[in-house]
Parts: structure tokens; sequence; C-alpha cells
């Protein structure tokens, strides 16, 4: 817990630098950063971010203008607004996770939800975005491709992506165990 809470530390001052709000040093390369953890402490990373991390962006001087999106809540959302969310699971009970897996992934493609994300918000006037809900949203969802379809969405917006596994700098590791394809357009924003 002892190097978890260590690296949770070096998260505020990261955020409010300059050089991260202003994608300065990343070789005209967009500011994605990626905050791996243990998956064992996802509710502390959750209690982290909603106890620690918004009210210090919120308290911050200069102000910082942020969002945080749970990637989970906004697939919900949409299935909801689509009507979607009880046939799901009527399908899951009936037809098995499988078959329910194959018609969520045809409506919650990783390009539609980048796309629903970044209409909710104004992306040009946030300073951060901040998202979470990956671990929750998986199967799904695939974090790289969501990514790379945020990639061009996000203008100038740096985007911090809370990280249930490990990220090396190229390759995503959901839960330390599940590879994902290689991902290596986001920076690790704590060692």
């Amino acid at each position: 817990m002892n190097v978890f809470e260590d690296r949770l530390n070096q998260i505020i001052p990261r955020l409010t630098s300059k050089e991260l709000l202003n994608n300065q040093g990343l070789s005209n390369e967009i500011g994605f950063w990626v905050f791996d953890y243990p998956p064992e402490y996802e509710l502390e990373m959750r209690a982290f971010l909603k106890d620690v991390i918004e009210p210090a962006l919120t308290k911050h001087q200069p102000a910082i203008s942020f969002a945080t999106v749970n990637i989970f809540d906004l697939a919900i959302g949409l299935l909801e607004e689509r009507k979607l969310l009880d046939k799901a699971l009527d399908m899951q009970q009936t037809q098995g996770d499988a078959k329910a897996l194959e018609s969520l992934r045809r409506v919650l493609k990783e390009d539609k939800l980048a796309e629903r994300l970044v209409s909710q918000l104004d992306v040009d006037n946030l300073s951060l975005l901040l998202l979470s809900g990956v671990g929750a949203i998986y199967p799904i969802l695939r974090t790289h491709t969501l990514l790379s379809a945020l990639h061009p969405l996000m203008k100038h917006t740096p985007l911090l992506l809370l990280y249930p596994g490990k990220y090396d700098g190229y390759t995503l590791r959901l839960f330390n165990k599940l590879a994902e394809d290689h991902y290596y357009r986001a920076f690790r924003l704590v060692p």
C-alpha cells in the first residue's frame, strides 16, 4: 500500500503542473496520460478521485476547468437513452453473455462513445479531462481503441485515464492480466 500511496501523492502536483496542462515537452503529441494502479485498489482509487483529486483541482489557483467522465456510466446512459439497457439485460438472461456482448459491442463502439463524450463536453474550454470506469466496462470496450478514437477529438485538452492494471508506455494490461493491443501515444503520469 505504501508504494500506491506514494504514487497517489504525486498525482496532484503532476496534474496541476503547467507542463502537463499546456502539453509541453511532449514532442507535439497531445497530452494523454495514464495513471495505472493495482486493480485491488479500485475502491481506494475511486475515493481518491472523488475526495482528493476533484477538490484539489476545483480549489487550484489559477482555476483548472476539468470534467470527470466514468466510461461505464457514459455507456449505460447511452443504452438508457436508446432504450436498449433492459433489452440487453433480457438478452443476457435468455441468450447468454456471448450474445449480449456481441450485441452491445455493435452499439457501444469506441468511436461512437468518443464522439458522444466529446459532444457532451466543451473540450476546447477544458483544461483537463479525467476518465475512469475502464475496469467496469470490460469486455465491452477496449481502452486502446477508445484512446485512439479520442485522440483527434481532444485537440489540445490533456486527458488522464485512471487504469486498473499496468501500463508500461507501450502495452496496456487490464487487471495486470489481460494484454490489450499496443498503445504508445500516452505517457505514464507517475512512474
